[in-house]
């Protein structure tokens, strides 16, 4: 069994900065592609960011330029540091690992973390 443990959530004012953190634990070979998500009250899940194994990175629109996500392999984690928050950002946050554990590749989440942007 995997597990996904988030951190970093918060109140933040507009224009303000927070850095999500998600590490992984348990029976892991390897994790291919991570990611975060975030879910809005009354919206459905969407894709934040991305990131491969080899540090590929992909953003949606609404965040290019001011999040960034990063990896560390060695430490089973993701991170997402989030500049220039705006009210809009408020959501849950979600991060999403592609984990093989020498079995069969299987995605996993965390229980999510609460980002509240607002003066």
């Amino acid at each position: 069994q995997v597990q996904l443990v988030e951190s970093g959530g918060g109140l933040v004012q507009p224009g303000g900065s927070l850095r999500l953190s998600c590490a992984a634990s348990g029976r892991i070979f390897r994790i291919n592609n991570m990611g975060w998500y975030r879910q809005a009250p009354g919206k459905q899940r969407e894709l934040v960011a991305g990131i491969t194994r080899g540090g590929t990175t992909n953003y949606t629109d609404f965040v290019k330029g001011r999040f960034t996500i990063s990896r560390d392999n060695a430490k089973n984690t993701v991170l997402l540091q989030m500049n220039s928050l705006k009210p809009e950002d408020t959501a849950v946050y979600y991060c999403n690992m592609n984990v093989y554990n020498f079995d069969v590749a299987r995605n996993y989440w965390g229980q999510g973390t609460q980002v509240t942007v607002s003066s």
